[in-house]
């Protein structure tokens, strides 16, 4: 699955089998790698067994690239019912609350209700707050404007919530001043020193008492190492993740190799790096190449990181990066994340419909993929909703966050 994709299926931008391809289809023709779908239970060291919900596994050489989850910093009412975007399920359940939210309020007789529906929060101003700001403003003005030609769009309210004073901490001032102007220019409301400690009764709630009346809360203010790190029985680092040496292996079992996301190494003092896909995939390469010289006897290569750039979309013909060692904004900037992000997409298919799919949204100013994928009479809902959570076994290491239950087609 290609993560930096997900907004765009929460906004009805692409459809969920655009950016995702079936393992076993990418393994085929591989004779020596099997596959197996199954939740990690428990890792064994001391026998070198990987014990899941199916059976157990032994290894000789065992590589961890669990990747993360959502971090919620002990919000539990917040995990209860916000949405993130770390999982397809998830992500069809946001856009069916987008979608739903506005089908609702266009029924709805009571104003501050109705005020409510059209009220959307977003936590966290990095790169994955600043793109879904932007494409969900963009779809309220592009196509929700035409769908709901009798709703009063004056009422819609975006707002972004960011703890910091500023958008992008990774990115340089510049640039996050330019992606607040591009966001501003689209109708995005911003809410900075904010930090948020709760929701209940409609509304999300902030430290300084005051609150904001909302039916969505979706979460992208960080992430944390996977479960699946708890199971190495090593004491965890800053965000539940698993410290490596520099040849990325569990000091305490050089035969246990860690990557990605759910990795604690130091780039600089004090300074690990980044949990960004560019790093998982270098480290990836890395491990693969330090495992051939193992094999062979020959002295392990410490881990270097290669910064490429980031780079983030605002909306039609704006994002901001830093590639090349400068920095990028406007048509230029959002031409260059096309061209990288269809670069690593997986697959020609997937590749051709992503560039079909931008083609006809931008052409046409429409999304073909605006459906709501529920079997109940209201559209789900996170904030506020009383649906029960889908309770998972509490020893299942692995196990993702308690989530509401996936809608299946009508």
């Amino acid at each position: 699955m290609f993560w930096s994709l997900l907004y765009q299926v929460a906004t009805a931008e692409l459809d969920a089998s655009h950016i995702a391809q079936p393992v076993r289809q990418l393994l085929r023709g591989q004779a020596n790698v099997r596959f197996q779908l199954g939740t990690v239970r428990a890792i064994d060291r001391a026998q070198q067994l990987v014990i899941t919900d199916r059976r157990s596994h032994h290894y000789d050489e065992l590589i961890v690239a669990a990747g993360s989850i959502s971090n919620f910093f002990g919000l539990d009412q917040i995990k209860a019912q916000a949405f993130d975007l770390k999982d397809l399920p998830e992500t069809i359940a946001l856009r069916n609350q987008l979608l739903g939210c506005f089908e609702r309020a266009s029924e709805e007789l009571d104003p501050e209700r109705r005020r409510r529906l059209l009220t959307f929060a977003i936590v966290g101003g990095g790169p994955t707050g600043v793109e879904l700001a932007g494409a969900i403003a963009e779809m309220v003005q592009q196509v929700l404007r035409k769908d709901f030609p009798d709703l009063d769009f004056g009422q819609v309210r975006i707002v972004l919530i960011e703890m910091a004073d500023r958008l992008l901490l990774p990115f340089s001032p510049d640039l996050a001043k330019k992606a607040r102007r591009f966001l501003a220019k689209m109708g995005v409301e911003f809410s900075f020193n904010t930090s948020v400690v709760g929701y209940e009764h409609g509304a999300l709630r902030f430290k300084d008492g005051t609150a904001l009346p909302t039916e969505t809360v979706i979460w992208a203010a960080g992430v944390q190492g996977s479960p699946v790190g708890k199971a190495l029985g090593v004491p965890l680092q800053r965000g539940a993740r698993v410290a490596v040496s520099p040849t990325l292996q569990l000091p305490e079992s050089p035969n246990v190799w860690v990557i990605g996301d759910l990795a604690y190494l130091e780039g600089a003092p004090g300074k690990p790096h980044p949990q960004l896909a560019t790093v998982a995939m270098q480290q990836g390469r890395w491990v693969a190449g330090n495992l051939l010289r193992k094999l062979r006897g020959e002295p392990l290569r410490p881990f270097r990181y290669t910064d490429k750039g980031s780079m983030a979309t605002v909306g039609r013909h704006s994002a901001v990066a830093h590639a090349f060692g400068l920095n990028w904004s406007g048509p230029i900037a959002w031409l260059l994340w096309l061209v990288v992000h269809v670069y690593y997409l997986i697959g020609f298919r997937n590749r051709l419909m992503v560039l079909f799919s931008w083609a006809y949204n931008y052409f046409t100013y429409d999304r073909s993929t605006r459906a709501i994928l529920t079997i109940s009479k209201e559209p789900i809902t996170r904030a506020g909703s009383e649906a029960p959570a889908v309770q998972l076994e509490d020893n299942a290491v692995g196990a993702p966050p308690k989530r509401a239950p996936v809608p299946s087609q009508r």
